[in-house]
Formats: C-alpha cells, sequence, structure tokens
C-alpha cells in the first residue's frame, strides 16, 4: 500500500482477513494485538498433542467429505432448504437475516480470536493561568478526560432495547455474502440490498430483468453471461426465496468489473464497517477511501468516501433523527437509574426538539461540598441539527473541574440563557454569596440579571486579552492589563491604571467601559477565589469534542459515561489522600512554607503580626491569623495561607491547616464525590406513556459544504502559537548553560 495510507483500526478476524488478503499484490505491514482463550490445564493440553496427532491423517478425509456436503446442500430441492430454514424464524423475528451461505469454519475462526490496534490522538496543552489544575493531578493516576493529556479510550456506545425509530440496518453476518438457492428474506427491499453488497464485494454489476410483487429476477449486467439469480415469495407472504441462482460468470473479470452502479455510499459504508475498519472520530474520510479502493476496486473521491464514513457511522451510532425520538425515554431511564437527577426537555406547539437540560443526582448532591463559584460557557455542536452545548462548571478543592449541568439549545441567544438559568436555579439558588464567570455575551449577561440578581459576575480575562489584542498594539500596555486584572491590592491597581492611561487613553477607556468590577480581582463585589477565566469550561469542551458530532442522546450518553469514569476514579483518589488538605493544596503550600523562612515576624497585638522582607523592611504586611486576613490581600481572596500567614502562624505556633477553607479539605472533596453516576438499566421497561411522547427534529437550514469541525483561532491564539521560545543562556567560557562566566567551574 501507499507510503502514507492512514493507520485504520481493525476490530475483528474478518477485517484482519481482508487486510491479509491484499498481501498477495501489495507489500502491507500490519501491528495486531491478538488474544486467544486458552485452556490453562497441562494435562488437557498434552492430551491435545496426542489427539491431534492421532487425527493428523484424519483431517484431509473431514475436509472432502464436507466439500461433498456443501455441493449436496446447494444441490438440494426447495423443499428441504424452506424446512432447513424453517428453524431459523426465530432470528428473523428478531429482526435480523437468516440468508446466510454455508461458511461455518469461518465462523468458529472468528468466534476464536479477535484483534484490536489502538489509535492514540494526542492533544496539545493548554496555557496554565490562575486556576492551579496542575497542583490537583494525582502522581499515578492522570485525568484522560483533560485537554492537556492524550485521548486513550474509545468511545462507547449506547444501546437502548425495545426503542422505537432505531435506524433499519442490514443485520447480517457479512461472512456469509454468499447467495444460495433456498436462502429467505423478509421483503424484495433485504433481498436488494444483500446483492448489492453482494456484488460490490465481488467487483461487479447486475441489471434487474423482472421486478415485480412476486419476482425478482437480476444477471450480470454483461451480456451473454451465465450469472443470474431469480427470487419469487410463496403465496400471500411478503417473503421472497431464491429460486435460481447460477453462481458461474461466462465474461471476463476484467470486462464485469468495469461498472459499479451498487456502490453507493449506503452499501460502501456497511462493508467498510463491518469488513475494513473503525468508525470513530479519528478516522478520514481519506483513509476510508483508500482502503474500500485496495479491497473492493471502487475508485472513491474525497466527496463519496465522506458519505460512506457519514452512512458507516449511522448505522453504528443511529441518525441524528433517531436521537430525538429517543430522547423521551433516554431522559426517564437516566432519572430512574440516578436519584435527585434533574431533567427537563422543552418542544414547540409542534412537537418539534427546543431545548434539554441535564443535571446528574451526583454532581446535585456533591455541588454544597464545592466553593460558590460557576463557571458557564458553551460550544458549537457540529451535527446535522446544529445546536450548542451549554455547561456549568465548578472546580473543586483539589482544583479539578466538577460538572454541575448540561444542555443542548439551538443557539447562544436571550431565550436559551434565559432558560438555562431559569433550570440552573432549580439546583444552585440565588445567593450573594454565589459568583458566575463567563465570556462578554450579551445574553449572558441580561440573563444573569434577570434569574441570578443577587450573584456577582465576573467576565473571563482571557477572552478580554483577546478583545485587547485584536484591537491595539504594544506588548508593553498589554503586559500591564494582564497584571492590573491580578492584583490583590487595592493600590497596585491603580499605579498600574494610571500607567496604562499615560501610555493608552485609548485602551485605558476601553477598560473602564469593560466595568472594572467584571474583569478585576480588587473591585470584584463578590468571592471568585482563582477562578479569573473560563478555562475550566474550554477543558470540558475539548473533553467532549469528540461528541459534538453525534446525535443528541449520544451526547448526553457521552457526558454520564465521562462523568461515570470521573466520579468512580476521583472518589478512590480523595479516599486514598492521606493528608487533611488535598493533594492540589498541599502542592502549593509546600513552595509557599519554603518561601516563608525568608521573612521576619515580629508581633503586634493579640491577633496582628508584622511580617517583613530583610533588614530594610522594602516589603512589609500585617496579618490578622484571627480573622484570616493579610494587607496583601491574597490570603483574603484564594483562603489558602499566604506566605506571610504561614510565617506568622509559625511564630504563633498555629496550625496553618487550620487558616484554609473547609472547601480545600480531603473530607469535603471525598463527600463531593460519594455518589456515582450510573449507566441506563434497559432491560426495565418505559412506560407507554413516555415512550410515546414525540419528539420530531427542529427545522433547519443546512449550510452547503463540508461542516467545519475546528473553530478560527483568535489572534492571541495565533500570536502565542508563533511566539519564539527564550533563548537559553550559556556560559561564554564552556558553552553549557546553567551557569555564567563568573561562576563557570572552570
Amino acid at each position: 500500500m501507499a507510503h502514507n495510507t492512514p493507520p485504520v483500526y481493525v476490530s475483528n478476524t474478518r477485517q484482519l482477513q481482508c487486510f491479509l488478503s491484499l498481501k498477495k499484490s501489495e507489500q502491507l505491514r500490519l501491528c495486531v494485538e491478538i488474544t486467544e482463550k486458552k485452556d490453562d490445564s497441562s494435562d488437557v493440553e498434552a492430551s491435545e498433542e496426542e489427539a491431534s496427532e492421532e487425527e493428523a491423517s484424519e483431517e484431509d478425509a473431514s475436509e472432502e467429505d464436507a466439500s461433498e456436503e456443501d455441493a449436496s446442500e446447494e444441490d438440494a430441492s426447495e423443499e428441504e432448504a424452506l424446512e432447513e430454514e424453517a428453524l431459523e424464524v426465530e432470528s428473523i423475528e428478531n429482526g435480523s437475516y437468516d440468508g446466510c451461505s454455508l461458511e461455518d469454519e469461518q465462523d468458529e475462526i472468528e468466534n476464536d480470536c479477535f484483534s484490536n490496534v489502538e489509535i492514540h490522538d494526542v492533544a496539545g496543552e493548554d496555557e496554565i493561568d490562575d486556576n492551579f489544575s496542575t497542583y490537583g493531578e494525582s502522581p499515578i493516576e492522570e485525568d484522560e478526560d483533560s485537554p492537556t493529556l492524550p485521548s486513550k479510550k474509545r468511545y462507547q456506545n449506547f444501546l437502548m432495547s425495545e426503542s422505537k425509530g432505531n435506524l433499519e440496518v442490514l443485520k447480517l453476518e457479512m461472512s456469509s455474502l454468499d447467495l444460495a438457492v433456498g436462502q429467505r428474506y423478509l421483503t424484495k427491499k433485504h433481498l436488494k440490498r444483500r446483492l448489492k453488497l453482494f456484488t460490490v464485494r465481488h467487483q461487479f454489476d447486475f441489471d434487474v430483468e423482472i421486478s415485480n410483487l412476486t419476482t425478482y429476477v437480476v444477471k450480470c449486467w454483461v451480456d451473454g453471461c451465465t450469472w443470474r439469480v431469480r427470487a419469487s415469495t410463496e403465496g400471500l407472504s411478503p417473503q421472497f426465496y431464491i429460486r435460481i441462482y447460477d453462481s458461474d460468470h461466462a465474461c471476463s473479470v476484467t470486462e464485469r468489473s468495469n461498472r459499479s452502479r451498487n456502490a453507493t455510499p449506503d452499501i460502501l459504508g456497511e462493508l467498510y464497517k463491518n469488513f475494513l475498519g473503525d468508525v470513530g472520530p479519528a478516522v478520514r474520510p481519506e483513509s476510508v477511501g483508500i482502503a474500500i479502493t485496495k479491497q473492493f476496486g471502487v475508485k472513491m473521491e474525497y466527496w463519496k468516501s465522506h458519505r460512506t464514513l457519514k452512512c458507516a457511522r449511522e448505522i453504528d451510532e443511529g441518525t441524528p433523527e433517531c436521537g430525538f425520538e429517543l430522547l423521551p425515554s433516554y431522559l426517564y431511564m437516566i432519572r430512574r437509574a440516578n436519584p435527585n437527577t434533574v431533567t427537563r426537555l422543552q418542544i414547540d406547539e409542534l412537537g418539534r426538539f427546543m431545548y434539554v437540560f441535564l443535571a446528574f443526582g451526583a454532581s446535585v448532591n456533591g455541588f454544597p461540598f464545592m466553593r460558590k463559584v460557576v463557571v458557564v460557557d458553551g460550544t458549537f455542536l457540529n451535527g446535522k441539527y446544529k445546536g450548542t452545548l451549554l455547561t456549568a462548571l465548578a472546580q473543586n478543592g483539589n482544583f479539578q473541574i466538577f460538572p454541575i449541568a448540561f444542555a443542548v439549545v439551538d443557539t447562544e441567544n436571550d431565550d436559551s440563557w434565559n432558560w438555562f438559568f431559569t433550570q440552573l436555579k432549580v439546583l444552585i439558588p440565588d445567593q450573594e454569596g454565589l459568583a458566575i464567570i463567563s465570556d462578554r455575551h450579551n445574553s449572558i449577561g441580561k440573563a444573569i440579571t434577570n434569574v441570578y440578581p443577587l450573584a456577582a459576575r465576573g467576565i473571563c480575562t482571557y477572552h478580554l486579552y483577546k478583545n485587547i489584542l485584536g484591537r491595539y498594539k504594544g506588548k508593553d500596555v498589554f503586559r500591564l492589563v494582564k497584571k492590573a486584572a491580578r492584583c490583590f491590592r487595592m493600590s497596585d491597581f491603580d499605579m498600574i491604571f494610571e500607567e496604562i492611561e499615560a501610555l493608552n487613553p485609548d485602551l485605558h477607556g476601553y477598560l473602564e467601559r469593560a466595568d472594572v468590577r467584571l474583569w478585576t480581582r480588587v473591585y470584584f463585589p463578590g468571592e471568585r477565589y482563582n477562578l479569573m477565566t473560563t478555562n475550566i469550561a474550554e477543558s470540558m469542551n475539548r473533553a467532549l469534542s469528540h461528541a459534538r458530532g453525534l446525535n443528541i442522546v449520544r451526547i448526553l450518553e457521552s457526558i454520564r459515561v465521562m462523568m461515570t469514569r470521573w466520579f468512580a476514579e476521583r472518589r478512590v483518589d480523595a479516599r486514598s489522600q492521606s493528608t487533611t488538605l488535598t493533594r492540589g493544596v498541599e502542592k502549593l503550600l509546600q513552595g509557599r512554607v519554603s518561601a516563608s523562612r525568608d521573612w521576619t515576624v515580629q508581633r503586634i497585638d493579640d491577633h496582628h503580626t508584622e511580617v517583613k522582607y530583610g533588614a530594610a523592611g522594602e516589603s512589609l504586611n500585617v496579618v490578622n491569623l484571627v480573622e484570616r486576613k493579610c494587607t496583601c490581600r491574597r490570603f483574603d481572596v484564594e483562603k489558602i495561607p499566604c506566605v506571610h500567614a504561614i510565617a506568622a502562624a509559625e511564630e504563633r505556633n498555629v496550625s496553618r491547616i487550620s487558616l484554609c477553607s473547609p472547601y480545600y479539605k480531603s473530607t469535603y472533596l471525598a463527600s463531593a464525590y460519594a455518589e456515582s453516576v450510573m449507566p441506563v438499566d434497559s432491560a426495565l421497561p418505559v412506560p407507554d406513556n413516555v415512550a410515546n411522547v414525540q419528539c420530531f427534529p427542529p427545522f433547519i437550514r443546512q449550510q452547503p459544504g463540508r461542516p467545519k469541525e475546528n473553530r478560527m483561532k483568535s489572534a492571541l491564539e495565533v500570536a502565542l502559537a508563533n511566539k519564539r521560545p527564550r533563548k537559553e543562556h550559556i556560559c561564554s567560557r564552556c558553552s553549557q548553560s546553567g551557569h555564567n562566566a563568573r561562576t563557570c567551574p572552570t
């Protein structure tokens, strides 16, 4: 194969055999892991070895007998074939085909072994801001859904039994596509689909001679060829039986393979899914086209490969329309499996989907152990019906993402955000101690004002920086804006803000119009802690990026799978932490404890302590351990002891652990993840009043061209990506790094 052929995920033995067959004409390199179940008993193995020597002479005779039996079965009468197929009525009632060939040996081989080849998609690292997200990482097990880590797990499929509206999938064993006299098909439509699959696989085409309600006759498209199939019904039954099958071709293989009208995307999609490879989010249309061309000899253009991959994914995951139809039943099953779960489904007067809201009971019961800062954001969906995924998140005491609620709406506007916050208010009541962080979307600001009038709103400083970088020039001024936003003391902010006004009056006016109460620490009216950006929301969007093209039920199920894994892993991790404070806070305090030894401490009174640096006291701060305050205001904002508070606590023999907020304790972390996120139990029936609720897809206007899967990068992201790394200093004497000429050991 071509040296630039993309990697393909091989998921079963049939796909592996198809690729190995290419070794006859192509140079192939495969990386395959095969697992075969064996008996551990040594006595059984020894007996099998002895038996294999005795039966070696009998294998040839058994193969000859099997070939004779196959020939006799193909020449059997119609009555005998129908009697044999009558035993398979049970499989027809389950919706599967019983028109199968006699390749039993291949089926046994497929049941004995399987192969797996994993493809890892490595994600890029995001800039770390004030969120301290790296402090909470476990040294043994890391969060697999973080955008800074590679994705190592394939997407799990969601199955719902006895659900209506599922995509009509041809359920047949692809290893037995051969035709035979006596095969039975439920309708003529099923027979036609089997013939198309058969002809595309064997690289030829057919013409239809007769097609009516009772008879269907096809022949090879080449004139004079003897290949022919005749099928007809029996009595009043709509089932078709193959009466005549001439399997031999009288035409040349080069002539009959010149036409492939039946190689449509839906047929190729099913062949690709069952024979060639995976249909996961990492698969690209180019790899699908190359694999189909090599195996079936069909010329594939890009758009045909794209449609083929789309059809294969719909067979595996269900159509977008199927997702909306299953949505009421899925929400009911989620509520039944997870107590205290809140779900809302909004449909219009025509029964068409508008909004859906989902908050798992584990998140509802775990939020009281979180700091009262909620980060909200929205990201676009790239499925057929588009839409926007809204998220509400918090950050736990270990500086990890804690999901609260999710919603799917049509777009980000006043109505959708107002509806989302109205549903969120059921879980998180409006109160003065609550802070909501978001971007500068006008609809978010209006909705917070209407639904959460008592809460304090803050904007993401990262989005503010992007706007400044696109409108104003000057690196020095840009650095001053970042320093002003992160200042803890009012005097420091006023000094930097005056400097910004002197350098760029227009930028100063823009920052004032943006409202300093929204983007600065010092003027923020509520408790913002360390959350200055919406980075945790962007990380969540990245973790769910693989599901944004799925139907709506698959999106919600992907969220459920992710949260089930997160709660299980973090529950074990929280219980394993032996310290009183969380791992993230312990790691943060480690550096502050070391730095606190360089400070000089002097008592003022029973509550106040003077802490200064150096003999001259160029940096002097006053700490009040009773009120947990410091003049640097870092202790006041973060609720974690600053360097000065640690030095004062050590001098007064006060426990530094007692100075931290209880939200940073390991017991709070374990309580937050005490409950589990359970999957749906598809074995339990859905009530008729729920199953009969109709939810139709919304009206959309499909844009021309291929949907965009990646958003356009902002000016700040482009600038950071093109930023040249700082040159490492080397010694002028020995040309080594880590020291200079004055301290050179040579």
